[in-house]
């Protein structure tokens, strides 16, 4: 591994080191808001460039790396301590569930290469779709409308529309009924 050639390498243009520090600042007016107060961190996501659909709940205790890679849907909801790691685009549909501890992370880098730099595939996750407690996303998903991903799983590959998947890896359970 070649340490001070990645060390040396532009991972974040300018603009993007002055938002995060703005960011890291505005932070706390997220973190330490009221459990409730779904529509002053919608405010606060939208304000650092984040698109955020009309009634959407994130609870105070998730985190959103970088709100200006950051899309959800209307009547979407992040739940408590879900760690949305966006270094690329994470885009959440409508009617879209992230439970509990989820982690989605939108970052890695290429190990094939000795200076290991850094990777920012997007993660998308479709309509309707629910991503149980617990759940890794990795970078580069696609997880497909109306699809169930169950608590712990693992997520590495895209998911088809309308299935149910568990397990680590995540692996097909059952077709989901079409509601």
């Amino acid at each position: 591994m070649n340490i001070i050639r990645n060390r040396s390498m532009v991972k974040y243009s300018k603009k993007e080191l002055i938002a995060r520090v703005l960011w890291g600042w505005a932070q706390p007016l997220f973190r330490y808001s009221p459990r409730i107060f779904f529509a002053w961190r919608r405010f606060l996501l939208r304000l650092f460039g984040a698109i955020v659909g009309n009634h959407v709940n994130i609870y105070n205790s998730a985190t959103i790396y970088m709100p200006w890679n950051f899309e959800i849907g209307d009547w979407s909801a992040i739940g408590e301590h879900a760690y949305i790691y966006n270094l690329g685009k994470i885009i959440i549909g409508e009617k879209v569930t992230v439970s509990q501890r989820a982690h989605l992370c939108a970052g890695t880098h290429d190990y094939s290469d000795p200076a290991m730099p850094l990777l920012k595939p997007p993660i998308v996750i479709k309509n309707r779709a629910w991503v149980a407690a617990d759940v890794f996303v990795g970078p580069g998903v696609t997880i497909g409308e109306g699809t169930v991903v169950g608590a712990r799983s693992v997520v590495v590959k895209d998911i088809e529309p309308w299935v149910v998947v568990a397990g680590n890896p995540a692996r097909l359970i059952k077709e989901n009924k079409r509601l």
